[in-house]
């Protein structure tokens, strides 16, 4: 029984010590990326993302520049470990049962449902009313991060409601980056990706443990889906959704892949992919806080997330009388809703994909840095009034 026990528990806290620390790293990696792209070194900076580079076997070739690589390549491995995420919190994490999962799918509902409706009413008939997918996401590394920092007398429970809250909004972000945001279909690269996930499922349903087996199977996925005008990241989703799983931590392919891939997640893919995609030129020209892409992120993600994520809770708690996440007040629900405005990784993922034209890829950038910057210290400061002004408990 313990050891059952500690299967359930020790995911969650290894994820949420890595996630929370690792939000220090993103920080400084994004600090960095703003200050290379604002000096001297701007024109090397950029010279190094774009320099090509090819990878031949026999002759296949396939070149992409090195920022293609880590939006393209490495951020699949980055999803490969979110698809396993999710497969260990829909089958023995918090997100198990319908009533524990109700809560947190729910508020991700309502925060990806709200800032979108107010994306697009901002932006309706204008050329980037395409980025109404932006302000959907939660970047869950600087939320928890912050969290951390700010509520640390926060109960347990509203930083698993935190948690599982932003792995549901990085599938929902997934299924609208499958289905909206691809290019010309080609149905038989297609056909080819579906055919290599069909066989990794299948690897997965007889419990096979090749490791070597699931590469063949996701390179050819990814490889498939790139030319098929599907981002191949969603590859590497599919991919982890297919690893088996097994209740004794020792006997599970997932569980020790997680384990392994779950540091280098926090620790070097998503800092190299903020030093890789946060650096943007700032200046008060670029910087139109009249701007629809500007107020369309920063309404989105300020507003709409605590909005669609509180709202969400209240909403049940009334109509069903669902608990409230950890027995919170309901000020701090509030709190964390604003902390699901931080967007960072994946709404800069996501505009990347949106937007070819340079100038409306910047602006975003920068309302996104702008809005994740107001939410984190929203949300803080909400954290710490609701902690001045909590009854105090007796002795």
């Amino acid at each position: 029984m313990r050891k059952k026990l500690r299967f359930f528990i020790e995911p969650f806290q290894t994820f949420l010590r890595w996630e929370s620390s690792s939000g220090i790293l993103l920080l400084l990696c994004t600090v960095l990326a703003i200050l290379l792209a604002n000096s001297p070194l701007a024109a090397s900076y950029e010279h190094i993302l774009h320099t090509p580079i090819a990878v031949r076997v026999g002759d296949f070739r396939l070149e992409l520049g090195l920022l293609h690589w880590i939006n393209d390549g490495l951020m699949g491995v980055f999803f490969f470990a979110i698809g396993l995420e999710i497969k260990r919190e829909f089958l023995y994490g918090e997100l198990r049962t319908k009533s524990a999962a109700l809560l947190p799918v729910t508020a991700a509902l309502g925060g990806i449902i709200v800032p979108a409706l107010l994306y697009t009413a901002i932006n309706c008939g204008t050329p980037s009313a395409v980025g109404w997918g932006i302000p959907m996401a939660t970047d869950i590394a600087f939320a928890l991060g912050v969290m951390t920092m700010a509520a640390r007398s926060a109960p347990l429970g509203l930083v698993v409601f935190l948690t599982a809250l932003a792995i549901v909004d990085d599938l929902g972000a997934i299924i609208v980056i499958a289905l909206f945001y691809t290019s010309a279909l080609s149905f038989s690269w297609l056909f080819i990706g579906i055919l290599a996930l069909a066989a990794a499922f299948v690897l997965g349903r007889y419990d096979v443990r090749s490791m070597g087996a699931y590469l063949l199977a996701g390179g050819t996925a990814w490889l498939a889906f790139f030319h098929a005008g599907i981002h191949p990241t969603i590859a590497g989703v599919l991919l982890g959704i297919a690893i088996p799983i097994a209740e004794d931590p020792d006997d599970s392919l997932l569980h020790q892949l997680e384990h392994q891939l779950e540091p280098w997640s926090a620790y070097f893919i998503m800092p190299v992919f903020a030093l890789a995609n946060a650096g943007v030129a700032i200046s008060f020209a670029s910087f139109d806080l009249a701007s629809p892409i500007f107020l369309g992120i920063f309404i989105g993600l300020c507003l709409g997330k605590p909005i669609g994520i509180a709202g969400s809770v209240f909403v049940l708690n009334k109509l069903f009388g669902a608990a409230l996440p950890g027995s919170a007040p309901k000020a701090q629900i509030v709190s964390t809703g604003m902390l699901g405005g931080i967007g960072f990784t994946m709404s800069i993922f996501i505009a990347s994909l949106a937007f070819d034209n340079a100038a409306m890829l910047a602006q975003a950038k920068i309302s996104i840095l702008f809005a994740s910057i107001v939410s984190g210290i929203l949300g803080t400061a909400a954290f710490r009034i609701a902690r001045k002004h909590a009854p105090a408990k007796e002795s």
